[in-house]
This record gives structure tokens, C-alpha cells and sequence, in this order.
């Protein structure tokens, strides 16, 4: 099974962001990724077209599960 901590943002245009994560430790701790969240807002690393990181919005965990099917 697939993992994958997304991290969704508000930027300055009052546009969402979005940073994907894949195979991300866990337990996840959300005290930690918050933390690490409002880090990336005071950085101001992160621009686009959508803008500047402004606000925490979510994390979330998506797990998937992927079948392949191999034809010969």
C-alpha cells in the first residue's frame, strides 16, 4: 500500500497549495507536521503561480493501493 502525506496551504491570492510527501514516517505526529508547516510559511520559500504560502489549511494521509496487470 501506498502512503502519501499531502500538506495543504492558503496562499496570499486565497489560493490553495499543495506539497506531496511520499512514504512519509510514521507515526505521523500532527503537532510536528504543523510545525513544520507554519516553518515553510515563515521561510517563504515556496512561490508559484498560485502564490506565496500564507496559511496552514490540512495535512492528510492518503494511502492507495495499486494493482498492476502485466499482459503479455
Amino acid at each position: 500500500m501506498e502512503k502519501t502525506l499531502e500538506l495543504t496551504f492558503l496562499t496570499n491570492l486565497d489560493k490553495q497549495a499543495r506539497i506531496s510527501i511520499d512514504q512519509p514516517k510514521e507515526p505521523i505526529d500532527p503537532d510536528a507536521v504543523k510545525a513544520a508547516m507554519e516553518q515553510m510559511i515563515s521561510s517563504d520559500v515556496f512561490q508559484g503561480s498560485n502564490g506565496s504560502y500564507a496559511a496552514v489549511k490540512e495535512a492528510r494521509l492518503v494511502e492507495r493501493t495499486v494493482t498492476s496487470y502485466e499482459f503479455v
